[in-house]
């Protein structure tokens, strides 16, 4: 009991009880009145409140930190860098020749000796959505000068695979070449310097890129552009 209870009830012994006798009902509930008021529960003050945004008042402590306005720093892929000043002959967005019609020129000629036996590799397509493609590795001057000729046909995701010793702006041509290709010039870092697409059969016309390279790889025609092959794209060459 509180000491404010104590008092109120010493208080009322005080007066003669004889004389007080006719008045004792009213007086004992006057004093329990009085006694009950005095030991009344204390009532907590009021939790400070902030007004809400209807105008009823919140509790303080039901009411949520503002949310940051900041904003995260968003992660963006970049496209691949290309080095400024870099020889890049960009992928057009249409071909600059169409696409040619399928199966071998009906004029080629046979194998005069038959084809070289030549080592394989693969080429993987870092930036492009594209499949793993199995080369023939053509290394020696004989193996480059015959390359692709007298063939009427080459599996889907396979190709021909040209190294060079010297980087330089390299130019085939279609002699004897009997199925159309896609040619892509790539440097030694592995870039993707140029692509000559959908070139034409049995076509003794210079194709390059004007830009220097170390490998060239031969591909069917439209097989670049169907897997979002493009110029600026990297290429990982394993076993060559």
């Amino acid at each position: 009991m509180s000491s404010r209870c104590a008092l109120a009830t010493r208080s009322s012994s005080l007066a003669p009880l004889d004389s007080l006798a006719p008045l004792a009902p009213a007086l004992g509930a006057l004093v329990l009145a009085v006694a009950l008021g005095a030991c009344e529960r204390r009532v907590d003050e009021p939790l400070p409140v902030t007004p809400g945004g209807d105008g009823a008042d919140i509790p303080a402590r039901d009411v949520a930190p503002p949310p940051s306005t900041e904003t995260p720093p968003a992660v963006v892929g970049a496209p691949p860098a290309v080095d400024a000043g870099r020889c890049i002959d960009p992928t057009p967005p249409t071909p600059q020749r169409p696409p040619p019609k399928a199966g071998p020129d009906p004029a080629c000629p046979d194998y005069p000796t038959g084809p070289f036996q030549l080592a394989t590799g693969k080429v993987i397509f870092l930036e492009a959505k594209a499949p793993d493609v199995i080369v023939e590795v053509a290394r020696r001057e004989n193996e480059r000068a015959r390359g692709l000729m007298y063939r009427k046909s080459m599996a889907e995701n396979r190709g021909m695979l040209f190294v060079f010793q010297q980087r330089r702006n390299h130019s085939f041509w279609m002699h004897n070449t009997c199925i159309p290709l896609d040619m892509l010039f790539i440097d030694r870092d592995g870039t993707i310097v140029g692509i000559e697409e959908n070139t034409p059969t049995l076509n003794d016309s210079n194709f390059d890129v004007a830009c220097p390279s170390t490998y060239v790889l031969e591909l069917n025609a439209g097989w670049a552009r169907r897997h979002g092959v493009v110029a600026g794209q990297k290429v990982r060459l394993e076993g060559i």
